[in-house]
C-alpha cells in the first residue's frame, strides 16, 4: 500500500509549515497567551483567507479544497510542532465533521463561513459527572413550540470564549446514560440565556464552563433527528481523536528534538551529556515512540470510513498507543533537561503540557484499552 501524500497535501503541509515558522515562534505564543483575548486573531483570519488552510478538508462545492481526515491530520499535526492555540479541531474538525455528516441547509450556510475563517466553533460536550461516557448527559432539550429550551451545565468547553456558535449535546428524552434521546444542536454562542466563566487551560488555551439557564433556541439549530445524535456524536468525536493524535505527533516530534538538542549542548564530566549510554537509549526510545505514534495515527485516519464497531476500534487502539507515547515522551523530555524542563521560559515545559493534556483528551489510554477490548472481544 502506498503510504505517501499527494501533491497537494504535501503543499498543504510546507506552505503551513513554513507559514507557523514564520509567525509562530515560542515568543509570539507567549505573547498571544498573555494578551487579554489569549490570541491574535490575525493569525485565523491567514489561515482562513490567506492559506485556505481551513477549506482543506471540506468539499469543492462549499468552497474547500475537496481534502478529508488526511488533511485535518496533516494541519493537526503541524499545529502540534508549534503548540498553536488555534480553534482548528474544535471549529473544523468537529463543527465540520457534524455539518457534512448531516448536510442540508445548515452545513451549506455555515460550512463556507467556517472556511472564510468567519465562524468558531466550541464543542460543548463533556459534563462533571459525565467522564468518557458520551451518553452521560443531564443537560437537557425540552420541545417549546417549534424550537427547544436547553438547560444545564457543561464543562471545560475549549475555545468557547471565541466562539460563535456552540455544537451541544443535549437530551431529548430517555433516562441519564441512555443511547436513545440524545440530540445535537448548533446554536449563536451568545444566544440569551447562555452563561459562561471562562479561564485558560493549564496547555495555554481558552475554555469556559458553559450554563444554559432556559436557552431558548430554534427547531433548525437540531442537526440530524432528534433523539437519534449518538451516533454522530460518536463519529465527530471519533474524527478529534485521531486529529488529537497527529497532534501529538507533532507535540512528541519537538519534545524529542528539543531534548535531542540539549543533550548535545549540556556538558556533564566534561563531555555532553548525549554521549551517555543509558540517554543514547533513552533518545531512541523516545524516536521509537514518536514514529509508533505516526504509524498508528496513519492507519487510524484511513479507517475512520469502516463500519462503526470497526472504525472506533482502530481509533482506540490508536488512540492508547498515543496517550503512552505523549507521557513516555513527555516526561523523558523533563527527566533529561532536569528541573529547568518546566520553567515557564523554556519551550519544553509547554509541550510537556500539552502533551499531557493530549493524554486524557477524548479518553485515557486505559479507557482506549477498554474499549478496544470490548470491541474486538464482543461475540
Amino acid at each position: 500500500m502506498d503510504f505517501s501524500y499527494t501533491e497537494t497535501q504535501d503543499m498543504i503541509r510546507d506552505t503551513l509549515s513554513r507559514f507557523l515558522t514564520d509567525t509562530y515562534d515560542f515568543d509570539s505564543r507567549s505573547k498571544m497567551i498573555a494578551s487579554s483575548s489569549g490570541r491574535d486573531t490575525g493569525i485565523w483570519k491567514a489561515l482562513a483567507q490567506d492559506l485556505g488552510m481551513l477549506g482543506a478538508s471540506f468539499s469543492e462545492e462549499h468552497g474547500g479544497l475537496g481534502g478529508g481526515y488526511l488533511e485535518n491530520a496533516l494541519i493537526m499535526e503541524e499545529l502540534g510542532k508549534v503548540i498553536a492555540i488555534e480553534p482548528y479541531l474544535q471549529t473544523v474538525v468537529l463543527g465540520g465533521g457534524a455539518l457534512k455528516a448531516v448536510g442540508g441547509a445548515v452545513a451549506d450556510s455555515v460550512i463556507p463561513e467556517i472556511i472564510g475563517g468567519n465562524v468558531i466553533i466550541g464543542f460543548a460536550y463533556a459534563e462533571p459527572q459525565g467522564r468518557y461516557n458520551l451518553s452521560n448527559i443531564r443537560t437537557t432539550a425540552k420541545k417549546d413550540g417549534a424550537g427547544y429550551v436547553l438547560n444545564g451545565h457543561k464543562s471545560v468547553v475549549y475555545a468557547a470564549p471565541w466562539a460563535t456558535h456552540l455544537l451541544v449535546t443535549a437530551r431529548t428524552g430517555g433516562a441519564n446514560t441512555d443511547v436513545n434521546g440524545v440530540s445535537l444542536f448548533l446554536i449563536d454562542a451568545n444566544a440569551k440565556g447562555i452563561v459562561r466563566r471562562d479561564y485558560p487551560t493549564v496547555d495555554g488555551f481558552q475554555a469556559s464552563e458553559i450554563y444554559f439557564e432556559n436557552a431558548a433556541i430554534s427547531g433548525d439549530a437540531l442537526l440530524g433527528d432528534e433523539g437519534a445524535g449518538l451516533p454522530l456524536i460518536e463519529r465527530i468525536v471519533d474524527e478529534a481523536t485521531v486529529a488529537v493524535c497527529a497532534e501529538s505527533c507533532g507535540v512528541t516530534a519537538k519534545l524529542h528534538q528539543g531534548t535531542l538538542e540539549y543533550a548535545r549542548q549540556r556538558n556533564q564530566f566534561g563531555q555532553p551529556i548525549s554521549r551517555f549510554q543509558v540517554l543514547q537509549h533513552r533518545m531512541v526510545d523516545m524516536f521509537m515512540e514518536v514514529e509508533q505514534s505516526k504509524s498508528m495515527t496513519t492507519m487510524a485516519t484511513l479507517k475512520l470510513d469502516l463500519p462503526a464497531a470497526e472504525r472506533m476500534a482502530a481509533v482506540s487502539a490508536c488512540k492508547a498507543k498515543v496517550s503512552r507515547s505523549a507521557k513516555f515522551v513527555g516526561q523523558s523530555a523533563i527527566q533529561t533537561h532536569g528541573g529547568i524542563g518546566i520553567t515557564q521560559e523554556l519551550a519544553i515545559g509547554h509541550f510537556f503540557k500539552r502533551a499531557t493534556m493530549i493524554e486524557n483528551q477524548f479518553g485515557s489510554a486505559d479507557h482506549h484499552y477498554e474499549r478496544f477490548e470490548r470491541l474486538t472481544l464482543a461475540d
